[in-house]
């Protein structure tokens, strides 16, 4: 089992563990290699070293590094998560994914039935073009834009 240190263009890292460099090249050049934060495809591996226990002192903490300052476009006007902050939005997108229904793109349709009493009231998640989130605004139907990352709705193997 190999396990990579990965990183997509918007600056996320993460770990991926693989059956072998082969298993995630493949995996890679097919898209189906993901940042769990962003839902990024352009996954590079990070250079990392294996860590052997031989019995020698731990290394001296090191102040933690400045955050990178990427996005996807590679443009130097967002800053990336610290691993702390990924892990913790990853669990609330999983929470929001596990406690609210997938309506898809009948999102706008569905909120609007539910605030004028057509459909019981419940949480719901989908899409919505900005257009249609904007129209829902305007009829005062509370609506959050909140991306969730593909990892969030499955299960991480």
């Amino acid at each position: 089992m190999k396990v990579l240190d990965l990183h997509c263009h918007a600056g996320h890292v993460f770990e991926g563990w693989f059956a072998s460099e082969d298993d995630f090249q493949s995996q890679n050049q097919r898209g189906l290699v993901q940042c769990p934060f962003c839902g990024d495809s352009g996954i590079s591996k990070r250079l990392s070293a294996p860590r052997l226990n031989l019995g020698a002192k731990p290394p001296a903490p090191q102040a933690p590094a400045k955050p990178a300052m990427t996005t996807p476009t590679g443009s130097q006007d967002s800053v990336a998560l610290p691993p702390a902050l990924q892990a913790a939005w990853l669990e609330l997108a999983r929470k929001i994914a596990a406690n609210t229904e997938d309506v898809g793109n009948r999102f706008a349709d569905e909120a609007r039935r539910m605030h004028h009493g057509e459909t019981e009231e419940r949480a719901i998640r989908g899409q919505a073009t900005p257009d249609e989130a904007a129209q829902l605004l305007d009829e005062g139907i509370a609506v959050l834009p909140l991306p969730l990352p593909v990892a969030a709705k499955e299960t991480l193997h």
